[in-house]
């Protein structure tokens, strides 16, 4: 009545097929660095160089190497900026917990944090907002 499925399934693990396989803490790895690099990005876009460091430092841990900071400014809108930095590091902050990198985890929520009182600043006091 039915023919024998007669290829392989693609649920079949592909541990001969001959290129590399990461594990799981890899992957979080290389996605978190990932996304610690985005919100890099816009942490030296806003001109927050305190936290930057910090930033840079983590990705630096993850990667094994210091990462290409962001020198020039353009002319985004700040609480565009903010509203950015929040988001990637809501993003940050799940990665981190799945890792189980509270060091990360921690960072993730002050920056969330920071964007937070940012966005919810007065338009002058918004560019001030986490610059030590």
């Amino acid at each position: 009545m039915y023919e024998p499925i007669r290829t392989k399934s693609v649920h079949t693990p592909a541990a001969d097929a001959g290129f590399p396989h990461r594990t799981r803490e890899e992957e979080l790895d290389i996605q978190l660095a990932g996304h610690l690099s985005a919100l890099l990005a816009v942490t030296d876009e806003l001109g927050l160089g305190t936290t930057g460091d910090r930033i840079a430092a983590q990705v630096a841990r993850l990667r094994g190497t210091p990462p290409a900071r962001h020198a020039g400014r353009n002319d985004a809108p700040v609480a565009a900026l903010h509203r950015r930095a929040h988001d990637l590091a809501g993003r940050v902050l799940v990665v981190a917990a799945s890792r189980a990198d509270t060091a990360v985890a921690i960072l993730a929520a002050e920056a969330m944090d920071a964007h937070t009182a940012a966005l919810a600043a007065p338009q002058s006091a918004t560019t001030l907002v986490g610059a030590h």
